[in-house]
């Protein structure tokens, strides 16, 4: 299991602040309940995929509850992301053996984005077409086993930065242009988007922290 349960508050909650709820479900139980319209999203997909799905609205709801919040149908949009309640935002991130979901209500707060990530070495073919040349810079300053698995982490962080993009402006930007700092030190890290300004609005503020566990990357960011 990626975040066992006692795993959970010590490794993932520190993600986030306390304006920001969070909580965990196993996909593999039974499936969980849906509420009004979810049901809709599920279509003809297999059983793993529904537990999954079920899944992740009962950790929604369930970080709801933590804001004080009633349960709320979390519905499916374009490209499968969730469409948040009025008045809430947040993500959802599924691992074989864990599914985990962040939710706030704090107004200032336009768009959250989750992702858990097994460990791995990313390729070195890869590198170029995940790191922008600040980024590589970055990682021929590590150890020569070391670059893989943070190039590794880099992704990660770019996908959570992705879906709180498409969450907060419709819109994904590239991997070029995303351009992160990461400090190793703190486990934060700050993020330039480099679109265009006419291509969606920029965030007055986009930063994150991560975790790395023996198995797996964990990345959450706060778009403001």
């Amino acid at each position: 299991m990626l975040l066992k349960r006692f795993d959970f508050a010590e490794f993932a909650r520190p993600l986030f602040s306390d304006r920001v709820a969070m909580a965990w479900a196993d996909p593999r139980e039974p499936m969980q309940r849906l509420i009004g319209d979810e049901e809709l999203a599920l279509g003809a997909v297999n059983t793993a995929r529904a537990r999954e799905f079920a899944a992740g609205r009962a950790a929604a709801r369930q970080a709801m509850a933590q804001l004080g919040h009633a349960p709320r149908p979390v519905l499916q949009g374009e490209s499968l992301a969730p469409v948040w309640p009025a008045g809430l935002t947040g993500s959802i991130t599924h691992a074989p053996q864990d599914t985990v979901a962040v939710v706030t209500d704090d107004p200032e707060i336009r768009a959250l984005g989750l992702k858990i990530s097994d460990t791995h070495l990313l390729p070195y073919t890869r590198w170029a077409d995940i790191c922008t040349m600040a980024e590589l810079r970055w990682l021929g300053t590590l150890g020569p086993s070391q670059r893989g698995h943070f190039a590794g982490l880099l992704e990660c962080i770019k996908i959570a930065i992705t879906k709180a993009s498409f969450q907060a402006v419709a819109a994904m930007p590239g991997w070029h242009e995303i351009e992160v700092a990461v400090d190793l030190g703190t486990n934060h890290f700050r993020v330039q988007l480099h679109a265009a300004e006419d291509q969606f609005e920029l965030p007055n503020d986009l930063s994150g922290r991560f975790a790395l566990l023996s198995q797996a990357y964990i990345a959450g960011v706060v778009w403001r």
